[in-house]
């Protein structure tokens, strides 16, 4: 038997295993890797970095869900659920890439996506890790070709060279065919939320959270957010420490030493 230098990468989404931008991503990713998809069964948008503890969980493969050859698994529960059973399942993969989400995960989007949580615990396991979302085209149409065939070749880069421990890659792609790339920070995008409230027809009330979408460097094309207004392919490294190191001696100076009491 002949050995094989093939890397082996891992295909995970939060809008379920059954999503056009999953398959993209995943048959596009087949072109320079060994491939397995595991995503939720449905959609678990904006479940953030949850994961099932109080449950069992069903892990199956599907055949049903257009990936031709490449494996595909089916988890009843959340995008983090996904690669931890992934992992250790299915053998510890050189990459973890997510998505290609319906929609942008930009600026303190970041703390729900499930698509970047989905990164966010790759990294967690010590893995070189990407998400990648798009935006919608005004028409509400998606087209993934183009965003997947970067993802590829962004993909190809990771892996030849690796990341900085701690550190994922956000990559938000914009409708249409991109003007070019940016390397950004994390905007101030967030979602002013409201609570529409109404009555089933019983009289009973029942709410939504709903929201309007807020940034405040909106035309900042150093940020996300902005980049992607403007047309760019947004790519962001993200570090997982969210230590204010800058405010430790300042914190030191008014935190109230503790005071024992003693008989």
């Amino acid at each position: 038997m002949t050995a094989t230098n093939k890397k082996k990468v891992l295909v995970a989404n939060d809008d379920g295993v059954f999503s056009p931008g999953i398959k993209a991503l995943g048959q596009a990713m087949a072109q320079i890797a060994d491939v397995v998809v595991v995503a939720p069964d449905v959609e678990q948008s904006a479940v953030g970095h949850g994961i099932t503890i109080r449950r069992p969980l069903r892990f199956k493969h599907t055949a049903s869900a257009g990936f031709g050859d490449i494996p595909a698994y089916r988890v009843d529960g959340t995008p983090t659920d996904c690669v931890v059973m992934g992992v250790h399942l299915l053998g510890t993969p050189d990459l973890i890439v997510s998505g290609i989400n319906i929609g942008p995960n930009l600026g303190d989007d970041l703390t729900h996506s499930g698509t970047v949580a989905a990164a966010i615990e790759g990294l967690a396991l010590g893995l070189p890790s990407i998400a990648f979302s798009q935006q919608a085209a005004p028409s509400g149409e998606y087209d993934f070709e183009a965003s997947a065939a970067y993802a590829v070749r962004l993909a190809q880069q990771v892996l030849a060279r690796g990341l900085p421990p701690r550190v994922l890659l956000n990559v938000n792609f914009p409708h249409g065919v991109p003007k070019g790339v940016r390397v950004t920070r994390v905007g101030e995008h967030r979602w002013e939320d409201t609570i529409v409230t109404r009555e089933d027809p019983e009289g009973r009330e029942y709410h939504w959270v709903a929201g309007t979408s807020r940034a405040r460097d909106a035309h900042d094309e150093q940020t996300d957010y902005g980049a992607v207004q403007a047309g760019y392919i947004s790519v962001t490294p993200v570090r997982l420490d969210l230590t204010a190191r800058d405010l430790l001696d300042e914190v030191s100076g008014y935190v109230p030493a503790l005071e024992m009491q003693t008989d």
